[in-house]
C-alpha cells in the first residue's frame, strides 16, 4: 500500500514538473531581481556548508534548471546532479554545457542508484518538501562517506506566507506548488536529521527578501534581512532555513548543537 502512495505521489510530482518547465524559473520566483539576489545568497550558503571545493565529490537533488547547480559548478567539485523530470535536466544540461565536471542523472532521491559512502557532499535546494524527508535523509546518510556533509536549503513552514501557500489547497496552483508538497518547521527538519544518524545538526534561518521586491530597493532589503535574521522571535518567520548535518566518522568532531 504505501509503495503504491509513493509511486502515485512521484508521478504526480513528475506530471506537475513536466506541465511548468518552460517556465519554471519564473513559477519558483528565481528569475526577478531579487530572486537571482535570493538565488546567489542560498547557493553560497549551501557551498559554505558542504565544502564544496575541486577534491570533492558531490551530490546535488532536485537540481531543477540547474540554478544553484551553476553556482556549485564553479567550485570545480565532481558533481552528480539528480532530479525526476526529464525536461528540467534538458534545461540544467543546456546551463552547464561547459562544466565537464557535472553530471546529470534522471532519479528519485528516495531510491538512489549509488553505492554506500559514494559523496563527500550531498545538497539541495527546496528538495526536501516534495519528497518523504524521513526516507530521503536516510538515503542521503547511505550515500554519504563517514565524515560527509548533507546541507539543503528549505521553506519555513512558520513564515506565514509558505503557510498559506503549502496549507490552503485551493491557491497551490496559483502560487505553482504541487499538490503533495509540504514545507516543516525546522524544528521538525531537524529532528528528522539526527534521528537519521546525523551528528554537528544545524538549523540557520534566513531570507526576508521577497522575490517581488523592486529592483531598485533589492540591496536595501537584502541588508535588511540581514538584520532580520538575527532579531529572536521574528527570525523565526524567515522565508527559509538551511539544514545541515554531518555523517559520523572521518576528520571532525562529533557532537550535535
Amino acid at each position: 500500500m504505501e509503495q503504491r502512495v509513493n509511486r502515485e505521489r512521484l508521478a504526480r510530482e513528475i506530471a506537475f514538473h513536466e506541465r511548468i518547465a518552460a517556465r519554471a524559473e519564473v513559477v519558483w520566483n528565481w528569475s526577478t531581481p531579487a530572486g537571482r539576489r535570493r538565488a546567489e545568497r542560498r547557493a553560497d550558503l549551501l557551498i559554505r556548508a558542504t565544502g564544496l571545493a575541486p577534491a570533492k565529490r558531490a551530490l546535488e537533488l532536485g537540481c531543477g534548471t540547474g540554478i544553484f547547480l551553476e553556482h556549485a559548478a564553479a567550485t570545480e567539485a565532481r558533481i552528480v546532479a539528480l532530479d525526476i523530470s526529464l525536461p528540467l535536466l534538458d534545461k540544467a544540461r543546456r546551463r552547464l554545457a561547459a562544466y565537464p565536471r557535472v553530471r546529470l542523472v534522471r532519479g528519485d532521491a528516495e531510491h538512489m542508484p549509488y553505492p554506500d559512502g559514494t559523496f563527500d557532499a550531498v545538497y539541495g535546494s527546496s528538495v526536501l518538501h516534495h519528497i518523504d524527508l524521513d526516507r530521503t535523509l536516510r538515503e542521503v546518510f547511505r550515500v554519504l562517506r563517514p565524515g560527509g556533509v548533507a546541507a539543503f536549503a528549505e521553506p519555513n513552514l512558520l513564515n506565514p506566507q509558505v503557510a498559506f501557500m503549502m496549507k490552503v489547497t485551493a491557491v497551490k496552483p496559483w502560487f505553482g506548488v504541487s499538490p503533495d508538497e509540504m514545507a516543516v518547521t525546522r524544528f521538525r527538519a531537524k529532528r528528522a536529521l539526527e534521528t537519521a544518524g546525523y551528528v554537528e545538526s544545524s538549523v540557520q534561518l534566513f531570507d526576508f527578501l521577497h522575490p517581488q521586491v523592486p529592483a531598485a530597493l533589492v540591496p536595501a532589503v537584502a541588508r535588511m534581512s540581514l538584520v532580520l535574521e538575527r532579531l529572536p522571535l521574528v527570525r523565526e518567520i524567515s522565508g527559509s532555513f538551511l539544514l545541515a548535518g554531518r555523517k559520523p566518522g572521518g576528520p571532525g568532531r562529533e557532537r550535535s548543537t
